[in-house]
């Protein structure tokens, strides 16, 4: 029978719930035991997928084309697992699923209620990953803080299973703020105590309390908050700022995290009496000393909020770490770009990648971007939105196709180089509509993604309803952009690139959701390795003393 782990958050949002729940299930997982994490968002939303990326963040969309919090992305790249649909459950689908079942008669008749109904759909949510009997542990993090109206369902859900299951079946697990005043020039732990006893209040009782902190928690005060949150010393886990969320889950570990969920929950199946992080300590020393840097542009109008492009961001902390290269990712907002001032923005980089997006705003800035990184032999990696900016550019520029666009953003272009899915044309309703999840896709030997993937047939992760018009296909080829990939069923573009270029290539999917610790994307290494290789020939030319020194 599964065991479960509940991760709770206090005080303030932005904490870190989701990287301690990836560490602890991390460290757990490197013992030998079956772990999955899921979350629980209390939002009203049925899912992500229709939220605005500023509102919260990239959508991360799954293999079996759930979209899905950002979080689920963190849980890969540490587990190096696939996460589903069940991983991620909002209110809104907890209240969907209920008034469904009301209609049609589920309830014979009774008054439905947030108690019993909604918690008892909550619960059965929380539970079903367990019964699979595919898992030993099953992480949960509570989305929120507690106190929040919307959170409270969720709490409640939290304590009647701590009541149902057999206590040694069950671990909580708190996270929250030790602010330090400078003032005063000491920690403060009231925060925390009030933030326990508001959860206990609502009747859940933490073992475990995970304290945020800038500064090095003592052994009395270690005691203090013990004694005043009713949890044993041992139970109180110091979470410092880290340079890298990488480094948490050996923080996690020093502070023996893993060691008290188990001794709570009467774990005896683990196979290692430590963690094996072999792997991962490779990982981090290569992240921590690299060899060489290079500078990358991202093009993107999200710019403003790093978690907008999360995912892109890891894959490229995890392809500059196996080509011990650090990589500065400089953010360009596509917006401000234009004819004038692209040279002046992008001169200084390495490697330009534009970022996937929808909508018109900022398209032209792209564009410009991409034109730029084409013409001047600048290494480009074009995903989704990106991708298709490059075909535009390509259209207008060589097939001199002046007004080529796409209908997202010209519905009355005349040249649609890009347009609406077949089967997307008579669809109305925005969640969860657009072509999601994994797809495979067929590789042109030969080619540059032939290079980059070593195999002709490669399966990756789609969220999108515009795609490359084949019927512009023939024109395209014939003066040079390639169509390297494409899905096998339906004949879609998957793949454009330049053999003429030293490396260009644009992606109709989204490789950054497949990128994790263990297994970086092959496309972003090789995109930094290409970014390695224009530095290097930079420098070459600037110092031809180099030169020599390099043959």
């Amino acid at each position: 029978m599964a065991k479960y782990i509940f991760v709770t958050g206090g005080v303030t949002s932005s904490l870190g719930k989701g990287i301690i729940a990836a560490s602890l299930a991390k460290l757990l997982q490197a013992r030998g035991l079956r772990v999955t994490i899921q979350k629980f968002d209390p939002y009203i939303n049925v899912d992500p997928g229709t939220l605005n990326p500023y509102e919260h963040g990239e959508c991360y969309v799954t293999e079996d084309g759930a979209e899905t919090d950002l979080d689920l992305g963190h849980y890969e790249r540490f587990l190096n697992i696939f996460t589903t649909q069940a991983n991620n459950v909002t209110t809104g689908r907890i209240y969907q699923t209920v008034i469904n079942k009301e209609r049609e008669g589920a309830y014979l008749g009774k008054t439905v209620q947030v108690i019993p109904h909604i918690t008892d759909e909550i619960k059965r949510r929380m539970l079903l990953l367990g019964q699979s009997k595919e898992y030993d542990v099953i992480i949960t993090e509570l989305g929120g803080t507690v106190g929040d109206i919307e959170s409270l369902p969720f709490i409640e859900a939290l304590r009647q299973l701590q009541w149902e299951l057999p206590e040694e079946d069950t671990v909580v697990v708190h996270l929250t703020l030790i602010p330090y005043l400078k003032a005063a020039k000491e920690l403060k732990t009231k925060p925390t105590q009030h933030s326990v006893k508001m959860l206990s209040q609502e009747g859940v009782h933490p073992d475990i309390i995970v304290c945020r902190t800038e500064k090095p928690l003592s052994p009395e005060l270690r005691r203090k908050i013990a004694q005043f949150c009713n949890v044993k010393p041992d139970a109180v886990i110091e979470a410092a700022d880290a340079p890298t969320i990488y480094e948490v889950p050996l923080a996690m570990m020093r502070e023996k995290l893993d060691v008290i969920c188990m001794k709570k929950l009467q774990l005896t199946e683990a196979k290692t009496k430590e963690p094996d992080l072999n792997r991962w300590k490779e990982f981090l020393d290569k992240l921590k000393y690299p060899k060489s840097q290079v500078t990358i542009g991202l093009i993107g109008k999200y710019i403003e909020l790093q978690d907008a492009y999360k995912s892109i961001l890891e894959a490229f902390v995890h392809a500059g770490a196996i080509n011990e290269c650090k990589v500065q990712v400089v953010n360009v907002h596509s917006e401000f770009i234009t004819d004038d001032n692209v040279a002046e923005k992008l001169a200084n980089l390495d490697g330009l990648l534009v970022a996937p997006g929808f909508g018109h705003r900022g398209v032209e800035g792209k564009i410009t971007a991409v034109k730029y990184a084409r013409e001047n032999n600048l290494p480009f990696f074009g995903i989704c939105l990106g991708m298709q900016m490059s075909v535009i550019e390509f259209a207008r520029d060589i097939l001199n196709l002046k007004e080529a666009h796409s209908t997202e953003m010209n519905a009355a272009t005349p040249d649609p180089v890009i347009d609406l899915m077949e089967e997307q044309k008579n669809v109305t309703a925005k969640g969860g509509t657009m072509r999601l999840g994994a797809y495979d896709c067929e590789i042109k030997e030969g080619t540059l993604a032939y290079r980059i993937y070593g195999k002709t047939m490669i399966s990756e992760r789609h969220r999108h309803r515009w795609e490359f018009n084949n019927k512009y296909l023939t024109q395209f080829e014939a003066a040079g952009m390639v169509a390297s990939g494409k899905n096998p069923a339906s004949g879609l573009v998957e793949i454009v690139e330049l053999p003429k270029h030293p490396y260009f290539i644009g992606v109709q999917y989204h490789p950054e959701l497949k990128s994790t610790v263990e297994n970086p994307h092959p496309l972003f290494v090789s995109f930094i390795a290409a970014a390695k290789e224009y530095t290097e020939k930079k420098n070459a030319v600037k110092n031809p003393q180099m030169q020599g020194e390099m043959i």
